[in-house]
């Protein structure tokens, strides 16, 4: 009897770790950006299962959607949301919480032209057609300030994802598209597309964290110890994806392309302290220009930015 007992018991204790997993859904803006694949990446290299979380991923058109999907309850978590989308919406009573910082500045997104386009800076997109994916993402507030710090006449449009907007670019429907690598370097190694700004030319948004990690109010109330076991499986991710090359194989694995441009594109366009999840960085500068920007009509409460950024500790 005793042995049948161990037996069970040992049988038991195995299959713990699975029935101890937390299951999040989570939606992230964007497929396949190094910063967007920290989720997968962390998935297949077993950090999030080493912490007891396992994720079913959904891939939106931007920002706006994840923040929308996280609203609804359709997910319970969402990566890469614009910030100043998120302190709008919490401003409007949306039941939105903070858990993490996803990128700060705006060193990873670019926007370009095709090559034959007249269009050779941003002063030149007068009565043109600019590029961003969602109301409420990064890119939109990039863009918002693009206009407001150089006095463009340019008009906004929402494209969704980079291989969309770059189906539009080059049909002529838009005059500025935008971009984040690895996607459009082969592009712009063939001088099919040309770069004529970066993120970080948008003053208000180089110091600023520009994309956030979050979470619903319902969820983070009732599931905090799975909460912060998600974020130190996510800072985890993120070390790991500066120090071990193995992240590029299963990059790989996933979107097909190779060590040497994900490298490239990794340690040009994204430093490691950009994707410190650690730190909402320049809070009072997102709070005003959110308002300057007309995301909200008031700057929110240092109440209301206590109740909003909700960062788990290390």
């Amino acid at each position: 009897m005793r042995t049948l007992f161990g037996a069970l018991t040992a049988v038991l204790c195995a299959m713990w770790p699975a029935f101890a997993d937390d299951m999040f859904r989570i939606a992230i803006g964007q497929r396949g950006l190094w910063d967007t694949s920290a989720i997968e990446l962390g998935q297949r290299g077993g950090i999030f299962k080493k912490h007891g979380i396992t994720l079913d991923i959904l891939y939106t058109q931007g920002g706006g959607e994840t923040q929308q999907a996280v609203i609804s309850g359709s997910v319970e978590l969402g990566m890469s949301a614009g910030a100043m989308g998120v302190f709008g919406a919490f401003a409007k009573g949306a039941p939105l919480r903070i858990i993490g910082a996803e990128m700060t500045g705006g060193a990873d997104l670019y926007w370009y032209v095709r090559s034959d386009s007249p269009v050779r800076t941003l002063q030149d997109t007068d009565g043109k057609t600019i590029a961003y994916s969602t109301n409420g993402a990064s890119t939109h507030a990039i863009v918002t300030a693009f206009i407001k710090q150089y006095g463009l006449k340019a008009k906004p449009v929402a494209t969704g994802s980079p291989p969309a907007t770059l189906t539009q670019v080059m049909s002529g429907q838009i005059d500025v598209g935008w971009g984040g690598p690895p996607f459009g370097l082969d592009l712009i190694d063939r001088g099919k597309i040309r770069i004529i700004a970066s993120g970080n030319d948008a003053a208000a948004v180089k110091n600023q964290t520009v994309r956030v990690l979050i979470t619903n109010a319902a969820t983070l109330q009732s599931r905090p110890a799975a909460i912060e076991r998600f974020m130190k499986a996510y800072r985890e991710t993120i070390d790991w994806m500066y120090t071990d090359s193995a992240a590029f194989r299963y990059y790989a694995e996933f979107m097909g392309i190779g060590e040497a441009t994900m490298r490239r594109a990794r340690d040009r366009f994204y430093p490691k302290a950009a994707l410190d999840p650690d730190a909402i960085v320049g809070v009072d500068a997102i709070n005003a220009d959110a308002v300057g920007f007309k995301y909200m009509a008031a700057p929110l409460t240092r109440e209301q930015l206590a109740e909003l950024i909700r960062i788990p500790p290390r």
